[in-house]
């Protein structure tokens, strides 16, 4: 058995150093996650693939205290877990899954960086990965 991403095309793996896969439109400059076929802002289709910055400040959070419906649903027992806006280059905001779930443990403007993480095992047997956003520790 391996591992398997949660999605295609959401994040750079196997990875050492995994990437989230964006998009950029090539008119307007927008960046957009997860890559989109058509700009958001001026409707371009004109919108080429970007690996974007691996990690940003905490831009807001929040905890998610009840499960989620399929199928973002993950592993049970079911464990509340941080949900949270990270900004990247300033450029684009991306809603994540947060590592950490005690409120007292996160800030706003705290930096974050991309980690891969096990979310749920498939029928097949493999480990299915996503991406979430953990604080930096410093020193």
């Amino acid at each position: 058995m391996g591992s398997l991403p949660v999605a295609e095309g959401l994040f750079t793996w196997p990875s050492d150093d995994p990437r989230l896969i964006g998009g950029r439109c090539r008119s307007c400059d927008t960046v957009t996650f997860p890559k989109q076929g058509s700009c958001p802002r001026c409707a371009s289709t004109e919108v080429d693939e970007r690996l974007l910055d691996r990690g940003g400040p905490l831009w807001t959070f929040t905890v998610q205290g009840f499960p989620p419906k399929a199928p973002y649903a993950g592993p049970e027992p079911f464990t509340p877990y941080g949900v949270g806006y990270v900004e990247l280059a300033g450029q684009v905001l991306v809603e994540s899954r947060l590592t950490e779930s005690d409120p007292a443990r996160l800030a706003i403007g705290a930096e974050m960086e991309l980690v891969i993480v096990p979310f749920r095992r498939d029928d097949a047997g493999n480990d299915v990965v996503t991406f979430a956003f953990r604080p930096v520790r410093r020193g």
